[in-house]
């Protein structure tokens, strides 16, 4: 990891990529940032005791088809890469302070068409049955009302085709994954750092 700057941690949501990226950057000694931080679409649809589900959230994942909500995520996305590619290419630079940066917008064949030098990338994959239980127990489903359920059981829709999708892509470009199974935060950590230490360019 000598030659390593920048240590990018993509996947779709709620496979732990904010846990185990903190983990990796406390490790190095890197800053830790997500990509949600640069621009939300359009957030949960579930409500926290800090904030009921905005009217915008409910109507986006209470209106859209599957197909709807997946071309919707992956515009955003494409429209954050510019920012995105700006911030890695900036902090793979010499004497740049490391990054590790996480977040689902890091799509496999855009990181893989990177050029930025030091740059390494790895992928959090997990089984819908886990996505889907920390999806539940995030938004209380037991308690939660029918309408409520319906949000999140919308999202998990877009959750797990969006994975589905990333892993084709990610297999097809021969890139690094780590399925977080029932390995350890410190496992998963290790995991990531020896798939990172690997990488002459990213993904490879």
């Amino acid at each position: 990891m000598r030659d390593v700057r920048v240590v990018l941690i993509g996947g779709t949501s709620n496979t732990g990529k904010s846990t185990v990226a903190e983990a990796v950057a406390e490790r190095l000694g890197f800053e830790h940032r997500s990509t949600d931080g640069l621009a939300r679409h359009p957030g949960r649809p579930w409500r926290t005791p800090e904030q009921e589900v905005p009217p915008h959230v409910a109507e986006h994942y209470g209106t859209l088809t599957t197909d709807e909500l997946i071309a919707s995520v992956l515009a955003h996305y494409e429209r954050l890469w510019p920012r995105i590619e700006e911030l890695i290419t900036d902090r793979a630079e010499d004497g740049s302070p490391g990054l590790v940066l996480e977040g689902s917008a890091l799509w496999p064949e855009r990181v893989a068409r990177l050029t930025a030098p030091r740059t390494a990338a790895v992928w959090l994959t997990a089984d819908d049955t886990v996505v889907r239980d920390r999806v539940r127990a995030a938004g209380r489903y037991a308690e939660a009302t029918e309408g409520e359920r319906f949000l999140m059981d919308r999202f998990l829709a877009r959750t797990e085709r969006y994975q589905a999708l990333m892993v084709d892509a990610v297999e097809v470009l021969g890139l690094a994954r780590v399925d977080v199974g029932g390995r350890t935060v410190a496992e998963l950590t290790d995991a990531v750092l020896a798939a990172a230490a690997a990488q002459a360019r990213p993904g490879r």
